[in-house]
């Protein structure tokens, strides 16, 4: 596959690829900040592997990218090592062990204020957190799989803050559009609104209190946080300001390590986080209805391919709310749900020539703000993991003397008493995130996940489509339009021209132009038989691919000084 900038299909729809891919031969790192993958890029210059990178990376980008992530969040990791082991860690929030169904007043029995509270308190300040996983989780990933020491793989982070890092253009619209919120938190404000106004283009941003808590991490592992004076510090704050979260929330706080769910679509096996994360299950899902079809030759962005993808998420979706959850309530068929017999069921009940009718419960919804990023070695180890505080900022409260954000994961839940995702004690908020990770002959071929909450499944799904079905690029298959449906209307982004709106129309689907589905994709492909990796990040934000050639001296090399 040639990297091209203009891709054309049998339907006339075109689309030119905004960045350009990276590809090297040691090692990549790709993020959603060019100073996150600096940080990964750092980690293997100095002898690290992938997971030394991936934790080096999120630490930056808990700096550099404070708006969609922090150690006071959750999400999912996926790790294929080079002797063929999976390793899935969910290290999702749970709701403190003091919630009820009913802490939170309902503002509406229907949509669109469905999941909206009364005065905002499930989605701004203490009563919106849920308590977090992601320090706890990048601490076992690297005390498991890492070479560098946890001194080194924080330093980044550190200097980043504490010296500064220049705020760019999409951080400040998000800190502009937040600004009344953020103005609510002292803590907040001070560093993101300075002066009482968003910065400008290029200011620097420094978060020297934040840097102290990277400092007493790096010192004393995630145990600084779950048992330790950070812990403390919050626990304190939350006791002041009405909070929920203890001290022996933190402490009771486990990640899950868990097999991943596999599946197989056109001789590749799919792989990542099982339930509760409903992400992966439902690529394979739909992945097995899609393999009874002739995608490729239908081609990118016509009618008809529209039109399968459509169906297929309206399918997904009406599984979701019917069949997943937290396992710890409920029973879930996962090896119905994935079999090829069950796809091919449901994929003849896909009618070519007009839209159909799915099953769905009620609506859901997760912030789209979250980051993604991956990471891939010469030894063979590749990372996959997305990592959230979920809405811009989370609770937009900073705890003062420690510089870190809060989520507000607790905006996941049913504010409604009496029903599946309704709020309880100690529970994990199901969650689409999607990093997944493809292989090919028993190795890793594609690493590749986004952000954009409830969005993410479909646009991942479409992205692994674009690359085995389609013969794109990885970046041409990361910055492909997409669309996206939950069995409503089916959201089509503006790349794909008029051709396909007014085809999917004609076929009974209501379409609504949009200007993106989902955020920023990012991904790895490996050539084994090259020895190359290609990371790609798309332009739906900051992204940038960083990776490693070169290497040492030959060992025939010799210094011939001048006579």
């Amino acid at each position: 596959m040639n990297n091209i900038t203009d891709w054309r299909t049998n339907a006339g729809t075109s689309f030119q690829t905004f960045k350009q891919s990276a590809v090297a031969s040691r090692g990549m790192v790709v993020t959603n900040h060019p100073m996150g993958s600096a940080a990964g890029l750092e980690m293997l210059s100095m002898g690290g592997n992938a997971v030394d990178a991936a934790i080096g990376a999120v630490f930056a980008l808990s700096v550099v990218e404070p708006m969609m992530v922090g150690p006071f969040g959750g999400g999912y990791i996926n790790l294929r090592t080079a002797d063929g082991e999976s390793v899935c860690i969910d290290n999702y929030t749970l709701a403190p062990s003091a919630a009820t169904p009913d802490m939170y007043r309902a503002v509406s029995d229907s949509w669109p204020g469905y999941l909206l509270t009364e005065d905002r308190e499930s989605q701004v300040g203490y009563l919106a957190v849920g308590v977090p996983g992601n320090l706890k989780a990048w601490d076992e990933l690297h005390s498991g799989y890492g070479k560098l020491s946890w001194e080194t793989v924080i330093a980044p982070a550190i200097r980043y803050a504490a010296s500064g890092f220049p705020a760019s253009e999409y951080l400040i619209r998000l800190i502009t559009e937040n600004q009344e919120d953020l103005r609510k938190f002292p803590a907040t404000a001070a560093i993101f609104l300075p002066g009482g106004l968003p910065p400008a283009p290029g200011q620097s941003i420094v978060r020297r209190d934040y840097a102290e808590s990277l400092k007493a991490i790096a010192a004393g592992g995630a145990a600084a946080l779950y048992d330790g004076p950070l812990g403390h510090a919050i626990a304190e704050d939350m006791k002041r300001n009405g909070g929920l979260i203890t001290i022996d929330d933190l402490r009771d706080y486990n990640t899950l390590r868990k097999d991943p769910v596999r599946g197989t679509y056109r001789g590749f096996e799919i792989s990542g986080p099982p339930p509760g994360n409903t992400g992966i299950t439902l690529i394979i899902e739909m992945l097995n209805i899609l393999e009874n079809f002739d995608v490729a030759g239908q081609g990118f962005g016509t009618r008809q391919g529209l039109h399968l993808i459509a169906e297929s998420l309206k399918i997904a979706f009406a599984d979701r709310f019917e069949y997943l959850g937290d396992p710890a309530t409920m029973e879930i068929p996962l090896d119905w749900m994935t079999s090829k017999d069950y796809a091919s069921q449901r994929a003849a009940e896909i009618h070519a020539s007009r839209a159909s009718e799915q099953r769905a419960g009620t609506r859901t919804s997760e912030s789209e703000n979250t980051t993604h990023l991956t990471t891939a070695d010469d030894e063979g180890n590749m990372v996959s993991m997305t990592q959230t505080i979920n809405e811009v900022f989370g609770s937009k409260v900073t705890v003062p003397g420690t510089g870190i954000l809060l989520n507000n994961t607790q905006a996941m839940f049913d504010p409604h008493p009496g029903n599946p995702n309704s709020v309880l004690p100690n529970k994990r908020v199901v969650s689409s995130m999607s990093p997944a990770i493809v292989s090919r002959d028993g190795k890793p071929f594609l690493g590749i996940g986004t952000p954009g909450g409830v969005r993410i499944f479909g646009s991942v799904m479409q992205a692994i489509m674009n690359v085995i079905d389609h013969g794109m690029t990885l970046q041409e298959a990361v910055e492909a339009p997409r669309l996206w449906t939950q069995g409503q209307e089916v959201e089509l982004e503006q790349g794909f021209g008029e051709g396909p709106s007014s085809g999917m129309y004609g076929l009974g689907h209501p379409v609504v132009r949009v200007a993106n589905v989902a955020g920023g994709m990012n991904g790895i492909v490996i050539d084994h038989e090259r020895g190359l990796m290609t990371g790609a990040a798309c332009w739906r934000a900051d992204g940038v691919p960083a990776g490693l050639s070169g290497g040492p001296a030959n060992s025939d090399a010799r210094f011939n000084p001048l006579v």
